[in-house]
């Protein structure tokens, strides 16, 4: 069957690739590749990947490119469910044929739900990693011959066999090659990323435990699963002779430096190729292995500190200390790595003392950005079950009006409310410290790209802000 591969439109820059913190827009324009839909649309000829917000398609222009294929793959998330389903009916309003079918954790964990709620509109839900549940449907095979699928059937939802996580992440195509075929590379942009950038995985799966965190928990698993050196060798070498105004290229695994044997192989192997590089780090990598990394070309690590508080630390089960992560923070600056931090405002255990800690923590660390968030308690993590146990839900809508985090938890000594101000309040504690802009501007001076980037970040950001507090007053 001829099949596309759809991230359907939602909100204005609404960024439904970036996993368990954001499936949202933001307060400055970021957009991550939708890299899961191009990892089967690689194996499946005559596809076609669209990614309408970023390619600021209207629902009614995907629905007219829907009409010339057979079945139509959209990736949703909890927060775009609802939005995702209107947007299967209207296709199959206009072509009943055509085969509809979901993607994402959200719909991995709820299938049945989800098929009872979109009767008429999503004839299959894919559980799990979907690459070859989708080329085995693209193929004709009968639906009950496919595992890790669930559809409805004379009235009843039938779910085959889970289908095990894919162990040879080799035999999968380069997804940099979709991102050619069929995106806009140079519209996609991450604010602390050197722009152009494309995003690509050399594993799957994290070691980790943290409660918050989505992908590990309903999709890609606590086993890590790596490709070779040479096959991320060969993706790399593919980039940088075919992609040649790509200025970075964004390891987007869960945690790169997890497995630091490996890391360290793939840094080694790519050193030659001379290209510029981001990951995604633990705050417990140790020196050796990030000077490794620096050497063959990583500039920039994103990390996750969650919060200043070690109590909280411990009920998120994040598994590294303030006192480990004070020390990767000092060893990265020593290597001249540049860091963005990211934090979560709300997490259990939060109070108005702990906030301003964290806040304090984090100008102390004095990093080069950060990213504070709400925490979102998506179904099948654990925060999810201990947030609804407790009774700590307080909206089932993590979205606003316009598209942006709504905080669906409040605790009996500290509101929603207070949690979603804690995240603003962050923002202007961290960003017009005197410290700060003094550096900022003397980065303005010297580095023109740099200036222009921070100026349209900066209007974007207060721009955000005047939209919020208008949305508040009209409320009010």
């Amino acid at each position: 069957m001829k099949t596309l591969f759809l991230n359907p439109p939602s909100f204005e820059d609404f960024d439904g690739g970036a996993g368990s913190r954001y499936q949202a827009s933001r307060e400055v324009t970021s957009f991550w590749y939708p890299v899961w839909l191009c990892y089967p649309a690689g194996m499946i000829e005559g596809s076609r990947v669209v990614d309408a917000p970023v390619q600021r398609l209207s629902l009614a222009d995907c629905v007219k490119i829907a009409l010339d294929y057979d079945m139509v793959v959209i990736y949703t998330s909890t927060p775009t469910l609802r939005i995702d389903t209107e947007t299967a009916r209207r296709i199959k309003a206009q072509k009943a044929s055509i085969v509809t079918v979901f993607t994402g954790p959200h719909v991995s964990i709820l299938p049945e739900e989800t098929l009872t709620a979109a009767a008429g509109a999503v004839d299959i839900v894919c559980r799990g990693e979907f690459d070859y549940a989708v080329k085995e449907l693209a193929e004709g095979r009968l639906w009950e011959t496919v595992a890790g699928i669930s559809f409805r059937h004379e009235g009843i939802v039938r779910q085959t066999p889970d289908r095990p996580a894919i162990v040879d992440l080799d035999a999968l195509p380069f997804v940099s090659q979709i991102y050619k075929r069929d995106l806009p590379v140079n519209d996609y942009i991450i604010p602390h990323i050197k722009h152009p950038y494309v995003s690509i995985y050399t594993s799957r799966g994290c070691p980790a435990f943290c409660t918050f965190c989505l992908w590990p928990q309903t999709y890609s698993g606590h086993k890590m699963r790596t490709r070779s050196p040479e096959n991320i060798y060969q993706e790399v070498k593919w980039i940088r002779e075919n992609l040649p105004q790509v200025k970075d290229i964004a390891f987007e695994d869960d945690t790169f430096s997890a497995d630091r044997s490996h890391a360290r192989a793939v840094a080694e192997k790519i050193a030659p190729l001379g290209v510029s590089w981001v990951i995604n780090a633990r705050a417990n990598c140790d020196y050796e292995t990030l000077k490794i990394m620096r050497d063959a070309g990583l500039h920039h690590v994103i990390v996750g500190y969650e919060s200043g508080d070690e109590q909280i630390l411990k009920n998120i089960k994040k598994g590294i200390t303030r006192s480990q992560a004070e020390e990767f923070t000092r060893n990265c600056k020593k290597l001249g790595l540049t860091i963005h931090g990211a934090f979560i405002m709300g997490l259990p255990g939060e109070t108005r003392e702990t906030i301003r800690k964290t806040i304090d923590y984090a100008k102390q660390l004095d990093l080069d950005s950060i990213q504070a968030s709400l925490p979102s308690p998506y179904p099948g993590t654990e925060l999810y079950e201990q947030c609804r146990r407790e009774g700590w839900i307080v909206s089932d809508s993590f979205l606003d009006a316009t598209g942006h985090q709504r905080c669906v938890v409040g605790y009996p000594h500290l509101s929603s409310q207070e949690i979603s101000d804690a995240v603003e309040l962050f923002y202007d504690r961290f960003y017009l410290r005197p410290k700060y802009i003094a550096r900022s501007i003397l980065k303005m001076i010297v580095d023109r790209d740099v200036r222009r980037r921070l100026l349209k970040e900066g209007r974007q950001y207060f721009a955000y802000r005047r939209k919020r507090k208008q949305a508040v007053q009209k409320i009010a």
